[in-house]
């Protein structure tokens, strides 16, 4: 490994972030090109179908890629997919070293491209930042090896671990501050997700509101072009189709019942799990959100439909908002979860505690 290698790929992970919004279901995904210890070449991946970020960081350097080092986040492709493989394109520049963080997941990749720059002469460092590597790109990876997209619930509470009143009245729990970080947590998503007690009790509509974002114009744009499919749990069609969650956009419902006429008329794509009235099975549906493309789910719910992800251990991260104030005793819980005993607790690790204006935000994950 070079002096300089943690560096350079640091640079290539902070450009592949510029793809937080926009890149899915692809991978977020930076590129360095460095010759004498002088950067000549950038790139990030923008969305799905355009160019690779080595394609656009080779382009850049032009003829100085001979012989430099090429620093790129995830390994690069070595199969044909809407654009031609990225291991060809750095042995056609003639590249004499590339440095990635992470071997691909993608079972199409998974070391071929590393394979081949090796085949053609090219020196090969794999490993370099891999834990930010992985970390920027968790929903791809879970869902390249286990066929579900990464959950992440995300929670608004009082300082008493209260999120609602009694009568369901919720807003505005939380800050401004910490009302645009979930914005941009909706925009990184695939999918954000809900369930019919909170539509029904908030008129909640679940879309990005780029004025809400607090980015610059580019990503805003990025955020709004693509934006997360919207996806209600409504296992016995009780939101109404005049509903501000149906009113604002293309929407997926999952239910267990067969959807009358007007669902279809009214442009719904409606999953249908058989078996009549109960409970939509949530892991089959993620299951099918992940073979539709989807590598991160935000599920914003109250603590019925979010307790029942967690108590199926289908939860891979907490984002735990937390207002400085008290709501009471008869106010309503955090999650629904009847335990009884103390071995009975859901242990967490504590990844993260930042604040947004005069709330917390904590970020925690399962053990």
């Amino acid at each position: 490994m070079h002096p300089l290698d943690h560096a350079f790929m640091a640079q290539a992970l902070q450009l592949a972030r510029q793809g937080l919004y926009s890149t899915h279901p692809n991978p977020r995904v930076g590129c360095v090109v460095v010759a004498q210890g002088e950067v000549v070449g950038e790139g990030w991946h923008v969305r799905a179908g355009e160019p690779h970020a080595e394609v656009h960081a080779l382009r850049q350097a032009g003829e100085r890629a001979r012989g430099a080092t090429a620093y790129v986040t995830l390994e690069p492709c070595s199969h044909y997919g809407r654009t031609p493989p990225c291991a060809e394109a750095l042995v056609q520049a003639r590249v004499g070293r590339v440095v990635t963080a992470m071997q691909d997941p993608n079972p199409l990749v998974a070391g071929r491209g590393l394979q081949r720059l090796r085949e053609a002469g090219i020196e090969v460092t794999c490993g370099v930042l891999e834990g930010e590597a992985l970390a920027l790109n968790a929903g791809f990876v879970k869902r390249m090896k286990t066929g579900l997209p990464y959950v992440r619930v995300k929670l608004a509470m009082s300082l008493d671990g209260r999120t609602a009143m009694a009568s369901g009245e919720s807003q505005w729990i939380t800050g401004p501050a910490a009302r645009a970080e979930v914005q941009r947590l909706r925009a990184g998503s695939s999918v954000v997700l809900t369930g019919a007690d909170t539509l029904l009790a908030d008129a909640a509509r679940l879309t990005v509101r780029g004025e809400e974002l607090g980015l610059d114009a580019e990503q805003t744009a990025l955020a709004l072009a693509r934006p997360p499919l919207r996806v209600l749990i409504d296992g016995r069609l009780r939101v109404p189709l005049d509903a501000p969650f149906f009113q604002a956009g293309p929407a997926l419902v999952a239910t267990r019942l067969d959807p009358p006429d007007t669902y279809r008329a009214a442009g719904l794509d409606v999953l249908t799990q058989p078996g009549g009235p109960g409970q939509v099975d949530l892991q089959a549906l993620l299951g099918e959100l992940a073979r539709r493309g989807a590598n991160e789910v935000l599920v914003e719910a109250g603590p019925r439909l979010a307790g029942a992800f967690a108590r199926l251990g289908l939860v891979d991260e907490y984002r735990i908002f937390m207002a400085p104030k008290l709501l009471g005793s008869i106010a309503r819980p955090l999650l629904e979860m009847p335990l009884e005993r103390m071995s009975e607790a859901r242990e967490l690790s504590i990844i993260d505690v930042r604040s947004f204006g005069m709330d917390l935000c904590i970020t925690a994950c399962p053990l």
